[in-house]
């Protein structure tokens, strides 16, 4: 089993679980839709994945958007049953939240002209945000919510799947481990974060079975 101390800064990025929008195959960018079932079961397998690596986190952070906050606050409240002796808030942060889709969105995902999760620039004549804006916006939100809080800080942070993928794809260059890797739901990616150069290096993806 993996575990990490507190020798590094680490950050856990946290896709939200399934909602009904997932199961229904409709876009949900800034607008939204509660988790389903599965969805609560997979912020429960997440909470217990990171329970098992014994971490203690300074922050807590979340996009503002219903689902994430949801997986967020139950992942909170497992941590606590659990005994953890550090849990802090839940600190919600705007630049964490998706990308939005304009007209698209609540609307049936094959009906979107371009590829959902890395459209480029192809929505942006729509009125959607272009991944060129949510990389920059989703690297600035976490290198910042990550420098906040110190040196050697464990940070969880709870985000949507293009948000998240844009991230990842930020710093591929530096992975060290497979990024050839489906994002899940309540999926944890991990990386260690160097506080001087402020930059990030990709160490572990982790799916919900």
């Amino acid at each position: 089993m993996m575990r990490w101390g507190r020798d590094v800064s680490r950050l856990y990025l946290l896709r939200h679980g399934q909602t009904e929008f997932n199961l229904q195959g409709r876009v949900q960018g800034r607008c939204d839709a509660p988790l389903t079932e599965l969805g609560v079961e997979q912020a429960h397998g997440a909470a217990a994945w990171l329970v098992a690596q014994g971490v203690r986190f300074d922050r807590i952070c979340s996009s503002p958007l219903g689902r994430a906050r949801s997986t967020a606050e139950l992942v909170r409240g497992d941590l606590l049953a659990a005994g953890v002796s550090q849990v802090p808030e839940v600190e919600l942060v705007e630049d964490l939240q998706e990308r939005s889709y304009g007209p698209f969105e609540a609307g049936p995902a094959r009906e979107v002209p371009c590829e959902l999760w890395d459209p480029g620039e192809a929505l942006v004549p729509y009125g959607g945000e272009g991944s060129r804006a949510l990389r920059a916006r989703i690297v600035g939100a976490l290198t910042d919510s990550m420098a906040q809080a110190g040196e050697t800080a464990q940070v969880l942070a709870v985000s949507h799947g293009s948000a998240t993928l844009q991230f990842k794809r930020a710093w591929e260059h530096a992975a060290r481990c497979d990024q050839d890797v489906p994002l899940g739901n309540c999926c944890i990616l991990v990386f260690e974060f160097d506080p001087e150069a402020r930059t990030f290096a990709n160490t572990a993806i982790v799916n919900q079975v």
